[in-house]
């Protein structure tokens, strides 16, 4: 049965729940007044304490009859102590409290019957009051006389009063918070799934909750397919672009072969090619999984950019290494020997020079490249991480590529849970620091 009452719930609209809570609340509040109404009227002192108060209603009304109206107020201040208050009003200022006490209104008539030609009345005090037991009565002259008092066995009573107030309003607290609880849980599941958008990772999230929140998860689900088809389409059509242009360029360079073209021209057009394949490779370099499917490993990262380092002293740039000989992170080793060594080399061409240092960090590895070159405008570098972007106004026009040296490298330090950063140095040039989590022990 509660397992069907659940289930229902779930499949209520928000809307819906709120009504249900809210219903739930007047029926729980409902029936606590209704509890405490029956306990105020069958409720009833001690024989003492019943006689304590008739006898003081008695002298008290006897009292103020045979006094001048000029002296009542005077009277029921005089007459009043600390657990028993009078007070004098006018007849049409007699107010009657919404919780009667008509079981002691009888036992206290019982005790002085001449009670009962006062019209007397009996209630349960407002939180907070002069007492918890509190009535009035009529006096000869119609004028009013009320009073309130303390009686130790109505702090029950007063108890209840309390717990019939706070009561909606703690059930009211506790299924709001049982009805977020339940509905934020899907919504979490929706916002981990949005993280994930655009990337080739599909998670489709289950479809639960209210049922404004079924169809958002819904339309998440068909957005994230589409756009994972759209990625899919978007990388088969660059890879085959990039496949079928590599075939006319190994047939221009097979003609170059050919004796007849001079040489001047042949030097031109083969360094033509060679940049037109040095594109196509940036191309597919970025648009692939970047080794997405290849399995992490456990490698050296200093001996990796040394080794990069001394392959371009080697080749006669100014590349100098510097730091730890040995320190160990758990990546995929293609994707980031690419990206270092497209920094390296972007350090190099736009720079002049690359000075590489390693060293770790906390529980990171942190790998610095610096050069002396006229960096990147700072109101540039977002857009520097950008694919397809070039920053002509600070790097040569005539370079090759196609802006995709720098999205390569953090694409593929993002995939290992790293960061990249680039800054201008004060001195000049740019240093691009990269952190990468160190293999565990």
């Amino acid at each position: 049965m509660v397992g069907r009452f659940v289930a229902i719930f779930r499949r209520l609209g928000l809307p819906e729940r709120l009504l249900g809570i809210l219903l739930l609340v007047i029926v729980v509040d409902s029936l606590a007044n209704s509890m405490l109404f029956d306990r105020a009227n069958s409720f009833e002192l001690r024989r003492d304490d019943a006689q304590r108060i008739a006898e003081n209603l008695v002298l008290s009304t006897r009292m103020l009859e045979r006094a001048p109206p000029h002296e009542r107020d005077a009277l029921a201040d005089a007459f009043s102590t600390e657990h028993f208050t009078l007070d004098w009003t006018a007849p049409e200022d007699r107010r009657r409290g919404s919780l009667g006490l008509a079981n002691l209104r009888a036992q206290v008539v019982e005790i002085e019957p001449e009670l009962a030609y006062a019209d007397l009345e009996l209630h349960l005090e407002e939180l907070p009051g002069k007492g918890n037991i509190g009535g009035s009565l009529k006096l000869a002259d119609r004028s009013v006389l009320r009073f309130h008092t303390h009686a130790h066995a109505a702090w029950t009573l007063t108890a209840g009063r309390i717990v019939s107030m706070l009561l909606p309003t703690l059930l009211l607290i506790v299924l709001a918070w049982i009805l977020l609880r339940a509905t934020l849980k899907p919504l979490r599941n929706l916002i981990g799934a949005t993280r994930h958008l655009g990337s080739e990772l599909i998670q489709p999230v289950p479809e639960r909750g209210p049922d404004e929140l079924r169809s958002l998860i819904r339309a998440l689900n068909e957005m994230q397919q589409r756009i994972h088809q759209s990625l899919v389409d978007r990388t088969q059509t660059m890879l085959a672009i990039g496949h079928d242009l590599k075939t006319p360029l190994s047939r221009m360079q097979l003609r170059l072969d050919d004796g007849a073209v001079a040489p001047e021209v042949r030097e031109g057009l083969a360094h033509d090619i060679g940049e037109m394949r040095m594109l196509l490779e940036s191309l597919q370099a970025y648009v692939d999984s970047d080794g997405r499917n290849i399995r992490p490993e456990r490698i050296d990262i200093a001996v990796m950019a040394e080794t990069l380092v001394d392959t371009a002293a080697d080749h006669g740039a100014d590349a100098t290494y510097s730091g730890a000989s040995h320190l160990e992170v758990f990546v995929r080793p293609v994707a980031i020997r690419r990206a270092l060594s497209n920094l390296i080399e972007n350090a190099i061409h736009y720079g002049g020079n690359a000075d590489v240092h390693v060293r770790r960090d906390g529980g990171a590895a942190e790998i610095v490249i610096e050069d002396n070159g006229p960096g990147i405008p700072e109101e540039r570098i977002a857009d520097a991480l950008q694919p397809f972007v070039r920053l002509d106004t600070s790097r040569a026009r005539d370079t090759a590529g196609m802006g995709l040296g720098l999205p390569i490298v953090r694409k593929a330090v993002r995939m290992e849970h790293g960061t990249l950063d680039l800054h201008n140095r004060l001195g000049g040039g740019l240093r691009a620091t990269i952190r990468l989590p160190l293999a565990p022990d």
